[in-house]
């Protein structure tokens, strides 16, 4: 009976909480996206990855404040908020670690829609190429094995190497969403995120109707956010890369990422992406990132990659279908 009891329970709690949130998304209509927070990764002390000419800060920089003069211009009714503006980490801070959680924070307190970071790719090797040996003849040697009596000459063949220049070929693109494994975490920022919205610390006019955040029917909520907001960030993630394929990009898709960077993307309570827009270790695709054909071409595929999501999310249907489980 008991068992029984807690399972209506949980059904009545699921209900509520799918309620809200149907009556939260389909409320967005038109508004679906207020405030788009752009993030221009690394900064300060942290230069993130290095080219020949340059470094990610720099260049990454450059193109979110582009992407962010192009938005405003189409979108002057949508709030564009910049992680940072400059050379520096946001809020003066010193430490990268801690200037990656002021990030997500800034956003968070912005009540932010979308989350755009912007980051270029690095390999391994060094950025440009590299010189290695490898193995062009083999000429004769001499050489004494064995020890006491039985030491004697050997003629064996030895190689000759020569040096040669290995030339850092990876180019191409990819943007990243955050690890399915780590969407516990996201609900958090999520639910963190909800209660900066009741407006801490101000008068509330009925109680009552205040959501515990830490009750069943917030933790649900959260859950279906975290889903919706999982599903629209690939979504955004792909319109991206696809916008960079029709500029001839190479492109390597969507992935998921859950290691160094993953904090803009789990700590911010949106849908958040992190866009690689190219790989600073190749010697033409950074001189092609840090001219003004590059980046406007780069800012141009985020630009149509948004245009069209937020027409997808202002649509009627797609509104509509987190409430209804489809």
């Amino acid at each position: 009976m008991l068992k029984m009891i807690k399972t209506s329970l949980s059904l009545t709690l699921a209900a509520v909480a799918l309620l809200m949130f149907s009556q939260s998304i389909r409320a967005q209509g038109k508004n679906a996206i207020k405030t788009v927070i752009i993030d221009a990764g690394h900064g300060g002390r942290d230069p993130g990855a290095r080219g020949l000419i340059s470094t990610e800060a720099e260049v990454a920089l450059q193109i979110a404040l582009k992407l962010g003069k192009a938005m405003e211009a189409e979108f002057p009714q949508i709030k564009f908020i910049y992680t940072r503006t400059d050379e520096n980490l946001p809020r003066g801070e010193k430490d990268p670690n801690v200037a990656n959680r002021v990030r997500a924070q800034m956003a968070n307190e912005a009540k932010g829609d979308l989350f755009i970071s912007i980051h270029l790719n690095a390999t391994g090797q060094k950025a440009g190429g590299w010189y290695a040996k490898r193995i062009s003849g083999y000429k004769p040697k001499v050489v004494y094995v064995g020890k006491g009596k039985n030491r004697r000459k050997k003629t064996i063949q030895s190689p000759i190497y020569e040096s040669y220049y290995v030339k850092n070929t990876r180019i191409g693109t990819e943007t990243y969403i955050w690890a399915a494994d780590r969407s516990k975490a996201k609900s958090e920022n999520i639910n963190a995120m909800e209660e900066n919205e009741s407006g801490e610390g101000e008068p509330i006019d009925d109680p009552e109707n205040v959501l515990d955040l830490n009750s069943p029917e917030a933790q649900i909520r959260a859950q279906l956010y975290t889903k919706y907001y999982f599903r629209n960030s690939a979504l955004l993630a792909s319109m991206v890369e696809d916008e960079f394929e029709k500029e001839g990009r190479q492109s390597f898709g969507v992935k998921q990422r859950n290691n160094k960077g993953i904090w803009v993307l789990q700590a911010t309570g949106m849908p958040s992406i992190l866009v690689e827009t190219g790989f600073i270790t190749n010697k033409e695709e950074e001189e092609y990132l840090n001219s003004e054909k590059g980046q406007d071409e780069v800012v141009a595929s985020v630009l149509n990659a948004f245009r069209r999501y937020k027409t997808e999310l202002e649509n009627a249907h797609h509104s509509q279908r987190p409430a209804t489980g489809k």
